[in-house]
């Protein structure tokens, strides 16, 4: 027994010396980097947060005449919330949907992947497209995020190995790594009211992660694309449901309605090297509520840098 405990007390001791010298190594291999190879400014820049951004004035005061039920305004780059009302409460989502949708088709299909229409009787909002047709998968993203073409979001579901089912299955799975825990999904479009639902915060996170996504951004900030299908026998005219869209620094991202999800609008503002994300739900007037909102921001937003900056003495 005593010499089974020694062999063990030698084991550790060897382990424990072992990453102790591997730690010193390191240590001294980054320092040496960084003094060789690194300004001493430009290292410790590395730390420096982006600007901290505040407002001079709280918007709670000025919120007459805005009827949604939930709001988020969020700092992009700190994801800093400038402002919420009921961001935590949950609320159907409708076809803001289909970023979730169109961030799962990514990690399968590739832009040029054609991609076949099967299914043509789709609820709620239909580009046209015909039972058959093949069109590729980048011109069905923008059918399902500019004027909300359920019939594109379902096409890209249904062409997913193991259909809508197995889709859908991965929409709840990619939620729950992204710790979107208030999230869940039942379709791939955003009809169901009662199984499509998140909160105003757990939106603008998801839009966030949506638009770090380079085609994703690009597809959302579009006004109208045409489209045609593969072999160039039909083409489709798609145009952006957002209102708000090229007004104000206004880049995008998505629209959505149901009667009983009501107004919903995901926006967000480029201005000044900054990016504020929008979230209205709820709403009688989305874009109303939504031009109020970030007028009020537009004034009294300020930001500040905290920077450490070295002794060059």
């Amino acid at each position: 027994m005593n010499k089974h405990y020694f062999f063990v007390h030698i084991s550790l001791f060897v382990i424990l010396a072992f990453l102790a010298a591997t730690l010193f190594y390191t240590r001294n291999a980054v320092f040496e980097y960084v003094r060789v190879k690194t300004p001493l400014a430009d290292f410790f820049s590395l730390w420096n947060p982006s600007a901290y951004p505040s407002l001079t004035d709280p918007i709670t005061s000025d919120l007459y005449g805005i009827s949604s039920e939930g709001i988020v305004v969020m700092d992009n780059d700190t994801k800093v919330v400038l402002f919420g009302k009921n961001q935590n409460a949950v609320f159907s989502m409708a076809s803001t949907t289909k970023l979730m949708t169109a961030l799962v088709a990514l990690e399968h299909y590739t832009t040029e992947d054609t991609v076949t229409i099967q299914r043509v009787d789709i609820e709620g909002v239909r580009v046209g497209f015909k039972k058959g047709e093949k069109l590729l998968f980048k011109d069905l993203l923008y059918a399902m995020l500019l004027p909300s073409g359920n019939d594109a979001a379902y096409a890209v579901a249904q062409n997913y190995p193991g259909g809508v089912e197995a889709f859908v299955e991965k929409m709840n799975a990619k939620a729950k790594e992204l710790s979107l825990g208030a999230t869940h999904f039942s379709d791939p479009t955003g009809l169901d009211d009662q199984g499509d639902y998140t909160t105003p915060m757990e939106l603008a996170r998801l839009a966030s992660i949506a638009l770090s996504n380079k085609t994703i951004a690009e597809v959302v900030s579009t006004k109208e694309k045409t489209i045609t299908t593969f072999d160039n026998t039909r083409s489709y005219r798609l145009v952006n449901l957002n209102r708000l869209l090229g007004n104000n620094g206004v880049s995008g991202v998505k629209t959505g309605y149901t009667d009983g999800a009501g107004g919903i609008l995901i926006t967000a503002q480029k201005k000044n090297g900054h990016t504020i994300l929008f979230v209205v739900m709820k709403s009688r007037d989305r874009f109303f509520d939504t031009r109020k909102i970030l007028g009020k921001i537009d004034e009294t937003v300020s930001y500040k840098n905290f920077i450490f900056t070295p002794s060059t003495d």
